[in-house]
């Protein structure tokens, strides 16, 4: 390759430099970051001097960015209001576009970054990496050669006993639309929907709870979590019925008193067998009369002086697919139509929670 592909970075907070910055600069034969972007022009300017190119610009107006011809490629890394507005503008203004999840903050804006996309014919994919673990990837190949059968249940989980997410704008309503159900529940959900490969919901009953949020001496994995600004649920629940009758539990929390805990992993219950990821990858079935439960070893341990510990970050596999899809002209591994289903139930939770009615899809 001649030329590489030229990245503009939008939003240099904890997910850029903590995910997406570090995975493209490991693919620095074939990217340069050559413009980055934040409202707080320190941490544009930073992030350009670790990981941008000599004469990257810095910009603190994302329309400025984007009036760069130059550029092939946009991160949007914000928080999840300005997810729409901004892709919306990236792919019309003619840039390919990877956004952070969830895909957007509503389902409305969520279907105008499809249609963006349709019409210009631009790439746009979201950032849920989880699919790229390796416990993922050998369980969808299981369920796409048929092992599980028909899945007709299945549980999403995100649940943590007490991890709060206290720095930037996580706990604030208006800035990223809720809690853990859209920051974790969201990772749980489109695991479980990619598995399935089931895109049509029927109904959604949900609820959503606000009770630990206003408590202190929590023993938070970041400490006590501002009080005052906790505008957000701690916990949510979603009962999600889809068109073909199969059935999803989703459960997601920030703080629960709860032993159970487990975040972006999925169980699935199929008519030939059954698989979840509870402790690492198990796969269960009746072979011979016999109820069995298998463990793949996706370690790479057991041959002497090999160690699987050089195997990719799932981040990095997902920064280097998505180079891979830009540079070869294919799909993405993640679709937008398909991070927008899981958007528009995100949303039925919420507004199930509001009404106390189940939500229809038509």
């Amino acid at each position: 390759m001649d030329q590489k592909l030229k990245i503009g970075i939008i939003g240099c907070g904890g997910i850029a430099k903590g995910k997406h910055m570090p995975a493209l600069k490991k693919e620095s034969a074939r990217v340069e970051m050559v413009a980055f972007c934040d409202i707080i022009p320190e941490k544009a300017e930073e992030a350009a001097k670790e990981f941008g190119t000599p004469d990257a610009k810095v910009y603190t107006d994302y329309k400025e960015l984007l009036a760069d011809e130059t550029i092939d490629v946009v991160h949007v890394l914000t928080p999840n209001r300005m997810h729409g507005p901004i892709t919306v503008d990236s792919l019309y203004a003619g840039k390919h576009v990877m956004c952070e999840k969830p895909m957007a903050k509503t389902a409305a804006d969520a279907r105008a970054m499809v249609e963006a996309a349709k019409k210009t014919g631009k790439k746009l994919t979201i950032g849920y990496q989880n699919r790229f673990r390796p416990d993922s990837i050998y369980l969808k190949k299981l369920v796409d050669r048929g092992d599980l059968g028909e899945i007709y249940f299945a549980k999403a989980h995100a649940i943590r006993r007490r991890a709060v997410p206290t720095w930037g704008v996580f706990c604030n309503e208006y800035e990223q639309g809720g809690g853990s159900l859209i920051d974790i529940g969201t990772h749980a959900l489109d695991i479980t929907l990619w598995m399935m490969n089931n895109y049509k919901p029927k109904a959604v009953m949900g609820t959503a709870f606000k009770k630990l949020g206003k408590q202190k001496e929590t023993g938070n994995a970041w400490g006590d979590w501002d009080t005052d600004n906790f505008t957000v649920e701690d916990s949510a629940f979603g009962y999600i019925t889809m068109e073909d009758g199969a059935t999803i539990f989703l459960e997601s929390s920030w703080a629960l008193n709860t032993l159970e805990e487990g975040e972006a992993i999925t169980t699935l219950c199929g008519t030939k067998a059954g698989a979840d990821m509870r402790d690492e990858l198990r796969i269960n079935k009746s072979d011979m009369g016999t109820l069995t439960t298998v463990k793949p070893n996706l370690s790479g341990k057991g041959v002497a002086f090999f160690s699987a510990s050089n195997k990719k970050p799932s981040a990095d596999v997902e920064c280097s697919q998505w180079i891979d899809c830009v540079l070869n002209d294919t799909d993405p591994v993640v679709l937008p139509e398909q991070a927008l289903v899981v958007t528009e139930i995100l949303e039925a939770i919420y507004e199930s929670n509001k009404t106390g009615k189940a939500v229809y899809f038509e």
